[in-house]
Order: structure tokens, then sequence, then C-alpha cells
């Protein structure tokens, strides 16, 4: 199978050339596009999940000696999570390469913070098959680079931190109410408010829900701690 000239020079920036090229077609396909003849990239990204777990927990064991496994949970959660994997599509220009259906061309589908981290993972799986578990894992700790070294010590999300806040106090879980939504349909902008029982609010606005969320939560727990946000 001859790749397209876009995915030879996508397989630059990857760093890995494929000896199977199929495998990189079906990662970079995805679910709008896929039909019986041209598998979509779903069942690598399950794939590559795994494999970037186990390269991740591993890497992070050999980083950190002394580590407790409550420390490097949050760690490993911080650098595995959709947010991470989309912003390493986002250095290697994964979002140029997808082959995408219709509907999500028009709703800026190559932009989007779960599509191209989905297609990371599949990427990786992609690659772990072509290649196996070690050439996998060091192109995982080379797109990851400085990453896993400055990871924060306590790295949990800022939801997770304020519902523990929330919890160690006897309240409530932290609610999260959308109360505003702008922009087209395609690039929309999300206003979320998260609100504690006992009355502290705090409002943020972003390019996706989820972020929103975790901005809300930031700005609440700063308050809390008596910082600016």
């Amino acid at each position: 199978m001859r790749l397209a000239t876009e995915l030879k020079a996508f397989q630059g920036r990857l760093g890995h050339q494929f000896r199977q090229p199929d495998l990189l077609v079906r990662a970079v396909t995805h679910a709008s596009i896929g039909t019986a003849t041209r598998p979509d990239n779903q069942r690598l990204e399950f794939l590559g999940d795994r494999v970037l777990g186990l390269s991740m927990a591993d890497a992070l064991l050999g980083a950190d000696t002394l580590a407790r496994e409550g420390q490097l949970a949050p760690r490993f959660n911080a650098l595995v999570r959709k947010e991470t994997c989309a912003a390493v599509a986002r250095e290697i220009g994964l979002g140029e390469v997808l082959k995408l259906g219709r509907s999500e061309m028009l709703t800026g589908g190559r932009k989007k913070e779960a599509l191209l981290g989905d297609a990371m993972e599949a990427v990786i799986a992609a690659v772990y098959l072509d290649a196996g578990f070690e050439t996998a894992r060091a192109l995982i700790l080379r797109l990851w680079g400085d990453r896993i070294a400055a990871v924060e010590p306590d790295a949990r999300d800022a939801k997770t931190a304020l519902q523990e806040w929330a919890q160690a106090r006897g309240m409530a879980p932290p609610g999260y109410t959308e109360t505003a939504r702008a922009g087209p349909d395609h690039q929309p902008v999300f206003t979320v408010r998260v609100s504690l029982n006992s009355g502290e609010a705090a409002d943020a606005t972003a390019g996706s829900k989820r972020i929103a969320e975790q901005q809300a939560a930031k700005a609440l727990l700063a308050r809390l701690d008596g910082e600016a946000p």
C-alpha cells in the first residue's frame, strides 16, 4: 500500500516509518468515515490507550523511585488524559492528516480535543503493531518529552482536588452548570459555573465544556486558598 504525500510527511513528524502503511491509514481514519472495507481507528484507540498507560507507568516509576502509589496516580492521569494526548497530537500536526466524514469536517473535527486525543492513541497502537512495544515506548517517551520530568508532584486535576476539598469538610460534591454557550456550532465557547452547597462559586469560559469545568474548579480552589485565580 502506498501512502499519500501528506501521510508520508506525517511519518517524518512522527519519527516512525511504517513497514505496514495500512496501519497508519487506519489510525487516522475517524469513525465518521469508516466503512466495512475501510476500518476506522476505534479499535486501535483502545489498544493505544493501554500501550500509552504501560509506557507511562514504567517511566514514572523510573523517574521517582521513592514515590508512593497515591503520588504516582495523579501524575499518571495528568500525562495520559485526553488533553495531554491532544496537545502532543497538535505538536506533530496529526489533525492535518485525519480522514473525517463531512459532518466532522464542517464542525471543526481536526481541532477537537477528544478526537485528537483518540487519534493520538490510535497512532501509538499502530506503531506498536508495526514495530513492537519497545519502539512504541521509545516514541512515546520522545513525543511526551519534558512533560514526564515536569509533571507536578501533586498533579491532581482541579475538579478532583476541589471534590476532595469538599469531601474533607463534609460537604456535597461540587456542582457544574453550563451558564452560557456562544460561537458557531463548529467552534462553540462554553461558560461553566462551579458551586458548592456553602455558596462559594466561580465561572470560567473555554472552547470545550470539559476545559471550562477544570478552569472553573481551579479558579474556585484558588479563591478558597486565599489566592488570586
